[in-house]
């Protein structure tokens, strides 16, 4: 069979979409003007930012003047957490979970050696949370929880609506990293209420460099980035047109095919999950199955290491992750799946999946006929696989 480009990895970086392109180029050649100007090329730059930030806005059930654009996930993080922290200077305790991208752990961890008192909740095998753990880490010194919509890794969702009621009994700002969870999933701020929400554009079928902050109104928050008077203060810095234009077009052919999402991308999903579960011996998932992302699938193939398996797909054409990509450069086992207690003899051969609108079914066909002899093959030169291996014949 003829080598195909199959490309699995949507949760890592989507490629931008023909239409979000054609409505970035004028504002690289014709319509190059800085919105801040006062001249005649400034007023289509200006235009331009408003209709963005109203389909981004319509995307997420909000108002417009809610939405600041950021340079990406990781600013809109660090610019949610530190901007409420800053705000509240009296509060000194932060809520996260375990499982947290790097752009959120991180950051809490670094402060949480600089003066903050940080609790990291635990998950479950499924890689969901205990409500009851949150409820009784909460005190009047939590300033703010900051909690993912839905993993990167598993796909695994998380019960925000009620997370959000029970930050708010308490007097706490939540933030959630919905960088993955925007364009996947129905998100509607009317009636989920987080403070704050970040996203990233490149997740979305926007280009790389581009991203969002929703703060709801009546928030604290002191900006991360100070300077000029651009995002009404919240954001200092020169806007950067083309790319927010791009955004803006994301979001709104997202809220175009959220129903091609929960359906004919899960049914790819679910026909790629089946397929290796039956033909790829002792694969199994990572996640709660009943609450994921539709187009996310983590699975563990035991007594293979993910890093061989990439390669090899690699070579066949087929992109696929071991986890996070901002991490994967790492030798380390992914942190979320050591969080979910997944044994030593799978949590190596862990690989990722994550699709788009863009994949097809004889995609998932041929990401099959060659992951199973894979998986097989490296089975076979691992000293513990061949063994289970001949005790199947």
């Amino acid at each position: 069979m003829t080598i195909r480009a199959v490309y699995a990895d949507n949760n890592a970086t989507t490629r931008v979409a023909a239409e979000v392109l054609e409505a970035m180029l004028p504002f690289f050649k014709e319509q190059f003007g800085n919105p801040s100007s006062m001249h005649y090329l400034a007023k289509p730059a200006e235009q331009a930012i408003t209709k963005a930030r109203e389909q981004v806005a319509c995307l997420l059930y909000a108002d417009p003047s809610e939405i600041v654009f950021t340079s990406c996930g990781t600013e809109s993080d660090n610019a949610a957490i530190r901007g409420v922290l800053s705000a509240l200077p009296h509060k000194k305790h932060i809520i996260t979970t375990r499982v947290e991208h790097p752009a959120v752990r991180n950051v809490c961890q670094y402060l949480g050696k600089n003066g903050y008192r940080v609790t990291e909740l635990s998950v479950d095998k499924m890689g969901q949370i205990d409500l009851d753990e949150l409820r009784e880490t909460l005190d009047d010194d939590t300033a703010l929880v900051s909690i993912m919509w839905a993993n990167n890794e598993t796909g695994v969702i998380f019960p925000v609506r009620e997370i959000a009621d029970m930050v708010k009994s308490r007097g706490a700002l939540l933030h959630c990293d919905a960088v993955q969870a925007a364009g996947k999933l129905p998100i509607d701020l009317r009636v989920v209420n987080v403070d704050l929400l970040s996203i990233s554009g490149h997740k979305l079928h926007a280009p790389k460099g581009i991203g969002v902050l929703y703060i709801r109104k009546g928030t604290y928050f002191s900006p991360l980035m100070i300077g000029g008077h651009q995002e009404k203060g919240r954001r200092a810095g020169t806007e950067n047109v083309p790319y927010i234009v791009g955004l803006g077009k994301a979001c709104e052919l997202a809220f175009e095919h959220m129903e091609e999402e929960q359906t004919r991308v899960k049914a790819l999903r679910d026909r790629l999950e089946k397929e290796l579960l039956e033909k790829a011996l002792d694969a199994s998932v990572n996640g709660d199955p009943a609450n994921r992302l539709p187009n996310t699938t983590s699975i563990s193939f035991k007594y293979i290491e993910g890093e061989a398996i990439l390669l090899m797909l690699s070579a066949e054409g087929i992109a696929a992750s071991s986890g996070s990509a901002c991490t994967s450069g790492s030798l380390e086992p992914s942190h979320v799946l050591r969080a979910m207690g997944v044994p030593f003899t799978r949590v190596h051969g862990s690989i990722r999946f994550s699709l788009s609108r863009y994949n097809s079914d004889e995609d998932i066909t041929y990401i099959v006929e060659k992951m199973v002899p894979t998986a097989r093959r490296l089975r076979e030169i691992s000293p513990f696989g061949r063994d289970e291996l001949y005790a199947a014949k």
